[in-house]
């Protein structure tokens, strides 16, 4: 059984998001990056694999694998922007109905344009979703 791949580096959020091509997306990240360190009070860290996540928790699953994760953290990906929240999102199922146009995934919400939804809403949800982890690891 390996490890989990994804781990903390020593990178600079902004610099990561400075290298993106799309001036649109850049601004999306910036604008993520102000609203989740809001969100959680902590400052950003990059991931490998181009995560940038707020906070760490130690983990250990059912399987016996255990490392260090983030509670909430965003990704800028080819197809949207990945919002990642370390809850089911079976508990703010009425707040994603409020969010506006994106899609989920496995504990992650797919964004093709931050304009599409409504950042009050998604501040919500990265709150509650960062409380909640916290909560259930800390």
């Amino acid at each position: 059984m390996g490890g989990i791949k994804t781990h903390a580096t020593d990178e600079c959020p902004e610099a990561l998001i400075a290298a993106i091509e799309n001036e649109s997306r850049r601004e999306d990240c910036l604008a993520l990056l102000e609203l989740m360190t809001r969100a959680t009070g902590q400052k950003p860290q990059v991931w490998s694999s181009g995560l940038i996540g707020f906070g760490t928790y130690h983990y250990k699953s059912s399987s016996g694998q255990e490392g260090d994760w983030f509670p909430v953290g965003f990704a800028s990906r080819k197809a949207a922007l990945t919002v990642y929240l370390g809850t089911s999102l079976d508990s703010p199922a009425p707040m994603l109905e409020r969010l506006g146009k994106h899609t989920t995934g496995r504990g992650c919400i797919y964004i093709k344009h931050l304009s599409d939804v409504d950042v009050a809403v998604l501040e919500e949800l990265v709150t509650t979703s960062y409380a909640e982890t916290m909560a259930a690891h800390g």
